[in-house]
């Protein structure tokens, strides 16, 4: 096996955001185990590997990642939201709706705020 080094794990690190993209969550995991078995610091890599999951319908491991994320970045308005789409299809949804809401409040974008329910005309 080839030696691994930093530009490698960057290497994985796009490959996997690539495969993410043309719909190979579960090949993006398997880059992206590597990378963090290095560098488990790496939040950007674990944000990746959750929404890689995510795509995958792990769902528990998805909402840990999520979790561990939100742990080192409580502003991090993506994370929230994706949080709560993981509780939400897993049939969480008190804890999604806190965190629905958590993600508009720290980035109002709309759909964020459609998923909080903000600003809703009755």
């Amino acid at each position: 096996m080839a030696e691994r080094n930093p530009e490698t794990h960057v290497i994985d690190f796009r490959a996997a955001e690539q495969l993410l993209a043309a719909r190979d969550p579960r090949g993006a995991v398997k880059l992206l185990d590597s990378v963090i078995a290095e560098h488990p610091e790496n939040t950007a890599a674990r944000l990746l590997r959750a929404r890689a999951f995510f795509a995958a319908a792990q769902l528990r491991p998805a909402q840990l990642e999520f979790e561990l994320v939100l742990e080192r970045e409580p502003d991090n308005a993506f994370a929230h939201f994706a949080l709560a789409r993981t509780l939400q299809r897993s049939g969480q949804d008190a804890r999604a709706t806190r965190h629905f809401r958590l993600a508009a409040a720290l980035d109002p974008r709309p759909e964020y705020v459609r998923a909080a329910g903000f600003g809703t005309e009755d």
